[in-house]
């Protein structure tokens, strides 16, 4: 059994206490700053905050600005700024649960594959995707705590929730916001976003309860029943995967459309939960507790790395390359914010997320490398927290999107709660699952190159 280390739970302890005082910190400066904050920064910044934006995102029409003039449009900007600044708490704390809650869920779904596919090399590994999926419920809960504050205006995350944006004798009526009704209204959105946390949730609870019976009362029918459940949990994952993406990311810019994002978001969290079983499995063989784990499973985990990394790259091209080509106003302007008002960081994070692993693991020697390896793992981690930054940044707070105590806040806090955990639902579990009837074939297994 492992025992969790000392060392390690101490820095998920820090991390987490880190993580509070960081947040604290930068809500308290970020509810301190009020409407003439920003329109100091407007004055000092005038291009860095002329946005375009819709007139009914700012709350003000067209008939609006003629008849009250420049100044109360500006002042309406400076208001629409405002809450963008004070949606930064709030966006912070999304980032960090949607990545991993996402990093959970995908973990139970490369379980399930696992199980389904019936791969006899990754058996011995798949106690830690088990364990890793144990944090769905409580980076839910956080998740779920920021889309109740939403759906209750604590902040202007979604501002299609607006229901003056949708009533026809509004000066601010939106029609396509009003065509998109039946789908992005409140209550309804609540459900899923609930029914997904539960769905991913229940499916984890039955694969360890399946499993964990399995090496009770190894038959058969009980590996069949497991077999019968991946099935039913991969179906669940990929229905709602896609569907979360659209409502909890892609809906901050209820405008904009595109038919590819649901994989992108989900290849994104997808390649991160491969670093961390990585990075688990690293850990664990280097303390001696997982000793059948061996070079070969290293190189096939780190293989799985490096080719999700690439299909990411390969998303996030295919996305832009399309709307580029197309050049639809709708798409199009997801692309436009992002390059004048990210193009510090919605390029660069492609050297994270594509270029180092690729160069960097394209070498089967390397795959093989426990030292390398880990550092690769951590880069992509990082990549990849950078990469939901800039999928919902752009939308939730606009030109305030930067890297500050509010994120590295809810980044450690999150990110330590996770580590906490999952290695802490290691103990609880036999990390060799001898009832398995793969499991020797994982226990000898050897890459053929």
């Amino acid at each position: 059994m492992y025992t969790f280390a000392p060392k390690l739970r101490l820095v998920a302890i820090i991390a987490m206490v880190l993580g509070l005082v960081l947040f604290g910190a930068g809500y308290f400066i970020n509810s301190a700053n009020g409407i003439d904050f920003v329109q100091e920064q407007m004055a000092q910044e005038p291009d860095a905050f002329n946005v375009s934006t819709t007139h009914a995102e700012q709350g003000t029409s067209h008939e609006e600005v003629s008849q009250n003039g420049a100044g109360a449009h500006v002042d309406a900007h400076a208001e629409h700024l405002l809450h963008k600044y004070h949606n930064r708490p709030w966006s912070a704390m999304l980032i960090a649960a949607f990545l991993f809650t996402g990093i959970a869920a995908a973990a139970m779904f490369f379980l399930a594959v696992q199980h389904a596919s019936q791969a006899g090399w990754s058996i011995i590994v798949t106690r830690i995707m088990e364990a890793i999926s144990v944090f769905i419920p409580y980076g839910g809960a956080i998740l779920l705590l920021v889309l109740i504050g939403s759906a209750m205006h604590l902040n202007h995350i979604y501002h299609w929730m607006d229901l003056d944006l949708r009533d026809f004798e509004s000066e601010n009526f939106d029609k396509f916001l009003k065509t998109k009704e039946p789908w992005l209204n409140t209550p309804f959105w609540l459900i899923r976003s609930v029914l997904y946390i539960v769905l991913w949730a229940f499916a984890a609870w039955m694969l360890r309860k399946k499993s964990k019976y399995l090496d009770q009362n190894p038959s058969r029918e009980s590996y069949w029943s497991l077999y019968k459940w991946s099935i039913i949990a991969i179906v669940i994952f990929a229905l709602t995967s896609m569907a979360s993406g659209w409502d909890w990311v892609m809906s901050i810019d209820p405008h904009w459309y595109s038919t590819l994002f649901g994989w992108y978001v989900m290849v994104s969290y997808l390649v991160t939960a491969i670093a961390i079983m990585t990075l688990i499995a690293i850990h664990l063989k280097k303390g001696g507790f997982l000793p059948v784990f061996n070079d070969n499973h290293l190189h096939d985990m780190t293989k799985y790395l490096f080719g999700f990394s690439l299909l990411w790259g390969y998303l996030w091209l295919c996305q832009f390359e399309l709307i580029w080509y197309a050049n639809i106003p709708e798409e199009a302007v997801y692309f436009q914010q992002r390059d004048f008002q990210y193009d510090w960081s919605y390029y660069n994070m492609l050297i994270l997320n594509v270029v180092v692993p690729f160069l960097a693991l394209i070498s089967s020697s390397i795959k093989r490398n426990y030292t390398v390896v880990t550092v690769l793992a951590f880069v992509v981690i990082l990549g990849h927290w950078w990469d939901i930054f800039n999928q919902m940044a752009p939308g939730t707070v606009g030109p305030w999107g930067a890297f500050g105590l509010l994120e590295f806040g809810a980044f450690f806090f999150v990110g330590g709660l996770f580590v906490f955990i999952v290695m802490n639902a290691l103990t609880k579990l036999q990390l060799e699952p001898k009832g398995n009837p793969l499991y020797h074939e994982s226990k000898v297994y050897e890459y053929p190159f």
